[in-house]
């Protein structure tokens, strides 16, 4: 009989890993394919059979999958966006071709494209900021005073919050206008810029798995005008009428959209007006979140996907009831990182699952003004919210790090 593969279409810097382990722990082969396969390490260094392979071509795609069943079963497909969102299109297009279970396509494009979503939800009545799609910086500067300053303005297709940026005057708006309109942006799409209001409150996460709710987590992020994720804590610290506000409008997004399979995060804010929809993103969130619901309510996402994506019935009871925390590493400038240290010492106190730096000394810092600005990651966990918030802070402070500035640093997204 033919072993049984696990396909995995592109690779991921912060989960990729994670997969593959769960794989190969569920008794399947890992098998990658992807564009450019060097900026995934682990492949190499988890003997990885990896596929070089244009994974924005479905018909290349279909083919090596094709070749591949020929000498492996292969038992489900699945992948990551990384920063292009439609490669999980594209998976779900495979799905429907070697008939294994998968996402919907078209809900997946629809999702994509931030404008279009955008007005699905205004239709069902959805609560979300006001919004406006620009082309130019005419029709931004339209939007924007029809919409009043402070406004956010991000690319209609995109994620991890690459060329999202707060504009709170004209200046600010006209510079990052040129930015993205300009050849230093490499847009995965025609490009559209959204034009948002700016909506104040605390950040959610809602994280999804076929129509069930898992949990739902507070993100505190950087200083503005940027939108780096500092902080995130699971369960976020909610009475039950708010959980129960937040779920029901995350779930009527999924079936607005017709996002109904595999996992899901949605972001919110809760304004003055009560929650607001920012984005609904119908995938595994990525970051530090898969091992905070584990570490919160022992609920594996990525094991639970794999199993969904292979057929298998998942099982999402939550079997206990902790407070996680993760503190993603920020620098404050750019230049040469000198030295960095503390790491040991931090993972050995108690209740810290976790310390990742993913820079070395030496290594240029220059922020992006998203996902890409962390240069590191500490987890602690305990029973209660007070004592992981404790746990994780005295973690914090024994990492230290010096930078040596740049003169004339680039223009941050």
């Amino acid at each position: 009989m033919q072993n049984k593969a696990l396909v995995l279409v592109e690779g991921h810097m912060s989960i990729g890993l994670l997969y593959v382990k769960v794989a190969k722990n569920l008794g399947l082969h890992p098998i990658a394919m992807a564009a450019d396969s060097t900026q995934y390490d682990y492949l190499e260094a988890e003997g990885v059979d990896t596929i070089h392979v244009d994974t924005n071509d479905i018909d290349a795609l279909t083919l090596e999958c094709s070749r591949l069943s020929q000498t492996w079963d292969i038992a489900g497909i699945t992948g990551f966006t990384g920063l292009d969102e439609s490669v999980y299109a594209r998976i779900g297009r495979l799905c429907q071709h070697f008939k294994l279970p998968g996402p919907n396509p078209a809900s997946v494009e629809t999702c994509c494209d931030k404008f279009t979503q955008r007005q699905l939800l205004a239709e069902a009545g959805v609560p979300m900021p006001a919004f406006s799609l620009a082309a130019d910086a005419t029709e931004v500067q339209s939007s924007a005073a029809q919409i009043g300053l402070p406004v956010v303005l991000k690319p209609a297709v995109g994620s991890g919050s690459s060329g999202v940026r707060l504009c709170s005057n004209v200046d600010e708006l006209g510079q990052h206008t040129a930015y993205l309109l300009g050849k230093e942006y490499m847009w995965e799409a025609p490009r559209g810029i959204l034009v948002e209001e700016f909506a104040q409150g605390p950040h959610y996460s809602v994280e999804i798995m076929g129509n069930e709710v898992i949990a739902i987590g507070a993100a505190d992020f950087d200083s503005p005008p940027h939108f780096v994720c500092r902080e995130y804590t699971y369960p976020a610290p909610l009475s039950d009428q708010q959980y129960e506000r937040i779920a029901d409008i995350s779930l009527n997004c999924l079936r607005t959209l017709g996002c109904g399979w595999g996992p899901a995060n949605i972001d919110l804010r809760w304004t003055k007006l009560g929650p607001v929809v920012i984005e609904v993103n119908p995938r595994l969130a990525g970051g530090p979140i898969p091992r905070l619901v584990q570490l919160a309510y022992g609920i594996d996402l990525i094991r639970e996907h794999i199993k969904l994506a292979v057929g298998v019935e998942c099982n999402l009871r939550k079997r206990h009831s902790h407070t996680a925390s993760a503190r993603c590493l920020i620098p404050d400038r750019d230049g040469i990182l000198n030295w960095i240290g503390g790491d040991r010492e931090a993972a050995s106190l108690p209740g810290v699952n976790l310390v990742k730096l993913d820079v070395k000394s030496n290594m240029t810092i220059l922020r992006k003004g998203d996902y890409r600005d962390s240069i590191g990651c500490v987890i602690a966990a305990s029973p209660t919210h007070a004592q992981t918030a404790s746990m994780l802070q005295s973690a914090v402070d024994l990492l230290q790090w010096s930078i040596t500035p740049v003169p004339n640093p680039p223009y941050r997204e």
